[in-house]
């Protein structure tokens, strides 16, 4: 069972009275991105070590409970090893630690003695705790439950992350090199509100340009690099953003009937990014439902806009081979989808979206059918991709 041990203590040091753990980063609390990384590298437990309980920690550590993880809070070392069970992996976060899934993997790939994620004292910035080898903690450690109870038994004034971090260092914990490539994605421990919102539109960026889709690399990573921070910093709700999306897809689909097949198609195309924006946002703020929704709700709006150019097609030239190629490329891009799983997905494979740009040039010039079976093929080849893909894992 793996335990997480994060801490709420210290106040921002350009916001008096305002916890750290309580800013405002990548769209949520820096507590809750903390969270959202140990319940991705497993945690079943998350306890908070926290000295007072404000309205916004309290907020956040209810969004965290929410995504169905146990949520403790405790006031000292004693209340802490209560609630550990004594024979989890404990993995710690420094009160205010910027990080990433690839960094806390790293101290998890073995299961043996207690592990710190170091940098060399040249290299750290003030106020980074040295463990010793000329080394100075770089906010992350996998420890034994057992470093807990030991502070415990410790005077109450002796404070829990430098104590459990003397232990750690005196018990000869391994000592892991922080990737260079962790600095450059933002690894840090950050007081400073200012730093933490620039920290947290770099964490947005990365979030999207690291899409598999090339569609969403390549066309809304771009978007959403400029957008994203502003929405984030007005706090737009992302069905907000995803309604807008919605509306305009509508309005595509509207103009495709109405006789206007490449301008509604393009319409139909901002429709997508939109809902693509709202998603996106849903998931920064582990709104797992919303973000669900915003998926399908892509999916839907490229079938119908599909649907809508064979339908137009056949009302113009009385031929049906439109209406059927519309059809075939429905069918064909679900169970391209439903073969695609995303951690096996290659970046050149379709997406819903995707076939609407690939249907934009054929759309333009007056040739829908060949549009249409364009994107089929693109359609079969990704599924058999997805599909060998998938024979080789078995």
């Amino acid at each position: 069972m793996l335990s997480g041990l994060l801490f709420a203590i210290d106040d921002a040091d350009d916001r008096p009275g305002r916890l750290t753990a309580t800013l405002p980063f990548a769209g949520v609390t820096l507590i809750e991105y903390q969270a959202r990384l140990l319940i991705a590298a497993g945690a079943a437990q998350i306890i908070i070590v926290v000295a007072r309980l404000t309205p916004e920690l309290l907020g956040a550590i209810a969004r965290i409970a929410q995504r169905g993880v146990v949520v403790d809070t405790v006031r000292s070392a004693v209340e802490a090893s209560e609630k550990l069970h004594p024979l989890s992996r404990l993995l710690v976060l420094a009160d205010g630690l910027i990080t990433t899934e690839d960094t806390i993997a790293l101290v998890l790939r073995d299961a043996g003695q207690d592990a710190l994620i170091v940098l060399p004292e040249a290299e750290a910035e003030a106020g980074l705790e040295r463990v010793g080898g000329q080394m100075a903690w770089a906010g992350v450690a996998r420890l034994d439950p057992r470093r807990v109870a030991e502070v415990a038994a410790l005077p109450r004034d002796y404070d829990l992350q430098s104590t459990l971090l003397r232990l750690a260092a005196q018990a000869r914990a391994t000592h892991i090199l922080l990737p260079a490539d962790a600095e450059k994605a933002g690894h840090g421990i950050v007081h400073h509100a200012e730093a933490l919102d620039v920290r947290g539109r770099a964490v947005v960026a990365r979030l999207v340009s690291g899409r598999r889709s090339w569609f969403d690399r390549y066309i809304l990573a771009p978007i959403a690099r400029l957008a994203l921070p502003r929405l984030v910093e007005r706090s737009v709700p992302a069905h907000v953003a995803g309604g807008a999306g919605a509306g305009l897809g509508l309005l595509g689909l509207v103009l495709i009937l109405s006789g206007l097949p490449a301008f509604g198609l393009l319409i139909a195309i901002a429709g997508t990014l939109g809902l693509g924006l709202g998603e996106t946002l849903a998931g920064l703020r582990d709104e797992q439902g919303a973000a669900r929704a915003g998926s399908a709700a892509i999916a839907a709006l490229s079938g119908l806009a599909v649907a809508a150019l064979g339908w137009q097609d056949f009302r113009l030239s009385g031929e049906d081979i439109a209406p059927v190629l519309a059809l075939m490329l429905i069918i064909l891009g679900i169970l391209a989808e439903r073969a695609g799983l995303y951690r096996f997905r290659r970046r050149w494979w379709a997406s819903p979206p995707a076939y609407l740009l690939v249907l934009f040039p054929a759309a333009l010039v007056g040739i829908v059918p060949w549009g249409l079976a364009l994107a089929s093929i693109y359609a079969i080849v990704t599924l058999t991709s997805a599909i060998e893909t998938l024979r080789a894992q078995v």
